[in-house]
Parts: C-alpha cells; sequence; structure tokens
C-alpha cells in the first residue's frame, strides 16, 4: 500500500483506504481499530494523499506529503517529543525543524496537528510508506 491508497474526507478524523469506485463515488475503509466503510459521494471532498503537499519557500513551491512524512521518520523513528498538548510554537519549531523552507504564513498550526496525527496512523497501520525507498522503486516501473 502507498499514499495513493490512502485519502482524507473532509470533515471526517483520520484516514481511510480507498477500496474501489462504486456508481456514486468512492468506498473507502477507515484505518483505524474498527475497519469501518463508506461511500464517499461527489458532495464529500476526497483528497488522496500523494496530492498533498505542504507549501514551501523554494523555487517548487511545496513539499509532498509523502517526502515530509519519510523525514519525520528518518529523525524522529516515532518519538517526535512533542508533549501531550503541545502549544503553538512548539508545533511550529517541529514543523521548521523537519522542513526548515516551510511557508510560515501559509501553513497553519491546524495543518502541523493534521500532519502529526497523519503520521502516527501511517506509522501504525502501514510503516511500509514512510520506508525511504519506496518511492524509489514506483520511480523505476
Amino acid at each position: 500500500m502507498d499514499f495513493k491508497d490512502l485519502a482524507t474526507v473532509a470533515g471526517k478524523p483520520g484516514l481511510f483506504k480507498v477500496l474501489k469506485p462504486s456508481r456514486t463515488g468512492v468506498i473507502l475503509e477507515s484505518l483505524d481499530d474498527k475497519k469501518s466503510k463508506m461511500v464517499a459521494g461527489a458532495a464529500q471532498r476526497v483528497s488522496i494523499l500523494s496530492d498533498i503537499s505542504i507549501y514551501t519557500t523554494t523555487e517548487e513551491g511545496a513539499e509532498p506529503l509523502q517526502q515530509v512524512m519519510q523525514k519525520i521518520e528518518e529523525e524522529f523513528e516515532g518519538d517526535l517529543g512533542l508533549d501531550s498538548k503541545p502549544d503553538d510554537a512548539e508545533l511550529r519549531a517541529f514543523m521548521k525543524h523537519i522542513l526548515p523552507e516551510v511557508d510560515e504564513s501559509r501553513v497553519y498550526v491546524s495543518d502541523i496537528k493534521k500532519l502529526i496525527s497523519w503520521y502516527g496512523i501511517i506509522r501504525k497501520e502501514m510503516p511500509e510508506a514512510l520506508a525511504p525507498d519506496s518511492e524509489e522503486e514506483k520511480s523505476k516501473d
């Protein structure tokens, strides 16, 4: 499984595995212990994780989410060193440490909280997606 197989739904917490398309939308399965299934229709905003990037001040303007999460995994290996309820300054410092060229005016604290939450889910449910060689193998095909 890869980032192209994972999605987030606006207004719903957590991440979902894309199972297959249906006539009315796409069938998703939650990446939690419940493994509940749902059909996300055209009215719901579904975003595939491989299409999500984090704004930067570099020439490209963004860093793919998968690369950012791989950097987090390389650096911290699951232990992020954050308090249970980190304040905004601590979250911004964490983001600046991981991605020094982050565009702080366009990346909000809520985005950083989502990133940390999603990282925890992916690390628990599919740690193979955080391996640095998974993207290299994909580009060889």
